[in-house]
């Protein structure tokens, strides 16, 4: 490729960003050089995502320089005094200084990694004292550069460590210039100057840069000061003479867990999340082999909305922040654990804010991923007691990892946890061997029972439990999500929440009663029932008869397993909305056995009879007419039937629904002022928290009135 043609893609690829511009003019003056060798890395890796970077690149440059002086000074190639190694960090009114005591700069060195863009200085290092550099920080080279996206002009004023150096000044305002001259600097080291720019003042502000210290460089391997320790007097804040150091150069994750206690890992947490509760354990990473990796993972007391607690794992390469967004590297359901990672060996950009895929990111995930398994499996055995005790915290992050990840689901399923009505807890092998005797249906189907909610489906959870039946309590936000899975892991076997049915329904355990009413008294006393029930929004009831035994309740309220899965699958899952929007519908169910029930028939009929016998006698004699005419029509086509019959046929059809309905209003006539039917409607609608307002109040007047 020829240099016309790289210059032109060079200037296309950075004309977007305004420190890159900078970069473009200088080239074209050709004063700070750019080769055809070394744009390419420059296209490749330079791309900052936010300007607030510059303070981390400044400050990982001053870092570089010290270690690589205290790197000299362990081989021998320094002889002199380290003396104080801090890096220090000064605002005033117009500049921000960050000044390091490291290797400093000769005017040659200036020229080679200053005035050649994306030569990196720590590439050449770290090939040289590869054995003894495992501290530096810097790749790239470009580092420096990122203080033009905030600066108008940037200085820098350095002398290096080297014996007889002189001390220089290099000084450009991002025009195609820079000046190099003498400077009187008598220590060893540089000093970065930034003159920041009129747009970015806030970068000149003491809260904003101490918050991008505290975000960007809390954990470095030298102190690092900005100003001066506070203290209360006369009523105000004022300095004292004791540096301001910002950082922590020997963080928790850096040192051996044999050392630490757990107040140390508790510290550390409340130091990461101040506002966070107490953390229920926690996981020390530390690999060398075959990628470097440490850090601490806590598993927090998890809320139920999955979304506000992402994004609280903080990615360091070598001590130096890099993002929160931590999803490339480590798997979607283990965003819900808090704390931090560092590792040298995940790829990042020039600027270390994007993750790049490669086979060592998908390592550390695998190898993250079976250190919390292992972890929470050496918990459940070892300490099963306290482990039952955080399940309710534990339970939301282990279901994620079950429904996202199958590896995952493959280790949980000995650890994950069934939690019974009575709060006992049971593994999913120990509570298919409670079961499989009792719950087991007449096809062979093993039956989990569950309840959502203890209080409100308390009626049916005691029908099954005198049944002697057991019943999960599934309340967590995924739990519908985890049903659906389990359903398909767990062979010949299904969840039905027990309200969906009567009990003898959910667990059949041999054919099924006919029903004990004839067809006429069924729809007689559905029809009574079902005309006083309430009109409710997106609700629709289904009333019928069913003999459920003298003892049991005179109504019950189910609804559809099937239908209600789908509407709450619909609140946590995209897709779905069709379901969302449909009707809640419910069965309401008459026991024919209960002496209520059948008072309430008798009395029907009683009052009923004489309205209804000619509606009877004529809807017999319609439907007669009907059945006949349909029977004469069988096996002849649309066009071979005479249009007459056709017609009458038509206005029988008619006439038999306009009788139907005239017979079921004497009925609903006669439930309107049934209070005993209103009030076996209102308790059931009460037994599952849908009898509200006006109606409740109705109910409370008519239960006085009634005692």
């Amino acid at each position: 490729m020829s240099d016309s043609l790289v210059w032109h893609f060079f200037c296309q690829f950075l004309s977007r960003n305004k420190i890159l511009i900078i970069i473009i003019k200088i080239m074209k003056k050709g004063n700070i050089g750019v080769t055809t060798e070394n744009i390419f890395p420059v296209i490749k890796k330079f791309l900052y995502s936010d300007n607030e970077i510059f303070l981390r690149e400044i400050i990982s440059n001053a870092i570089d320089a010290t270690q690589k002086l205290k790197t000299y000074a362990s081989i021998g190639d320094f002889k002199g005094e380290l003396g104080d190694l801090t890096v220090r960090v000064k605002l005033d009114k117009e500049t921000l200084t960050i000044s390091d005591r490291g290797i400093g700069l000769t005017p040659e060195e200036i020229d080679k990694y200053i005035n050649q863009i994306a030569f990196s200085g720590a590439n050449e290092f770290l090939e040289k004292y590869k054995n003894d550099a495992n501290a530096i920080i810097g790749h790239f080279g470009l580092g420096f550069y990122s203080a033009f996206m905030v600066s108008k002009k940037v200085e820098i004023i350095s002398k290096s460590y080297k014996e007889g150096a002189k001390a220089v000044k290099w000084s450009c305002d991002g025009s195609p210039e820079f000046t190099i001259e003498d400077s009187d600097k008598a220590d060893r080291g540089t000093d970065i100057v930034l003159y920041i720019d009129d747009d970015c003042k806030t970068f000149l502000e003491e809260t904003k840069i101490t918050s991008l210290l505290k975000k960007y460089c809390s954990f470095l391997p030298i102190p690092i000061a900005f100003g001066k320790k506070k203290e209360w007097k006369d009523n105000k804040q004022v300095d004292t003479a004791e540096d301001n150091i910002i950082n922590d150069v020997t963080p928790l994750w850096t040192r051996k867990p044999s050392e630490l206690k757990d107040e140390d890992y508790k510290n550390f947490y409340k130091k990461l999340y101040p506002m966070s509760d107490e953390p229920l354990f926690w996981i020390h990473l530390n690999v060398d082999y075959p990628f470097h990796l440490t850090g601490i993972l806590y598993f927090p007391k998890v809320k139920s909305n999955i979304e506000l607690t992402k994004n609280k794992i903080q990615l360091y390469c070598n001590k130096v922040y890099v993002t929160d967004s931590v999803e490339g590297i480590v798997p979607d359901f283990l965003t819900l654990l808090h704390g931090v990672i560092d590792s040298p060996d995940i790829p990042l950009n020039v600027s270390r804010s994007y993750l790049q895929s490669d086979s060592n990111v998908k390592k550390i995930s695998s190898y993250i991923t079976k250190k919390v398994s292992d972890r929470l499996q050496s918990i459940f055995k070892t300490e099963r007691t306290e482990y039952e005790k955080k399940w309710n915290d534990l339970k939301i992050f282990i279901n994620y990892g079950m429904l996202t990840q199958e590896d995952f689901y493959e280790k949980a399923q000995t650890f994950a946890l069934f939690t019974d009505t009575e709060g006992k807890y049971f593994t999913y092998d120990e509570y298919k061997t409670l079961i499989k005797d009792n719950q087991t249906d007449k096809d062979g189907n093993l039956i989990y029972l569950y309840a959502s909610n203890k209080d409100e489906q308390y009626s049916h959870i005691q029908a099954a439990i005198d049944k002697g039946y057991s019943v999960l309590l599934m309340n967590g936000q995924l739990d519908i999500a985890l049903v659906s899975m389990l359903e398909q892991k767990f062979e010949k076997s299904s969840f039905t929440r027990v309200d969906g049915d009567v009990i003898d329904n959910l667990i059949v355990k041999e054919d099924k009663k006919s029903n004990t009413l004839e067809t006429a008294k069924d729809e007689e006393v559905s029809s009574a029932f079902k005309s006083q029930m309430p009109k409710l929004e997106k609700v629709e009831f289904h009333v019928s008869t069913q003999a459920l035994g003298e003892n049991s309740a005179p109504l019950l309220i189910t609804q559809s397993e099937y239908m209600r899965r789908m509407k709450e699958m619909a609140n946590i899952q995209a897709g779905m909305n069709f379901y969302g929007e449909m009707p809640d519908m419910y069965n309401l169910i008459l026991n024919s056995d209960h002496k209520l029930i059948k008072q309430i028939l008798t009395e029907e009929e009683t009052a009923c009879s004489t309205e209804v016998a000619p509606i009877q006698v004529e809807l017999d004699t319609t439907d007669n007419r009907r059945k006949e005419l349909k029977k004469n029509h069988e096996g002849k086509k649309d066009e071979e039937i005479p249009t007459v019959e056709k017609d009458e046929l038509k206005d029988l059809d008619k006439k038999y629904d306009d009788l139907k309905k005239k017979k079921e209003g004497i009925f609903s006539n006669y439930a309107k002022d049934n209070k005993i039917i209103h009030q076996l409607i209102d308790l059931a609608l009460l037994q599952n928290n849908m009898l509200k307002g006006e109606a409740m109040n109705n109910f409370v007047k008519r239960s006085v009135e009634m005692i």
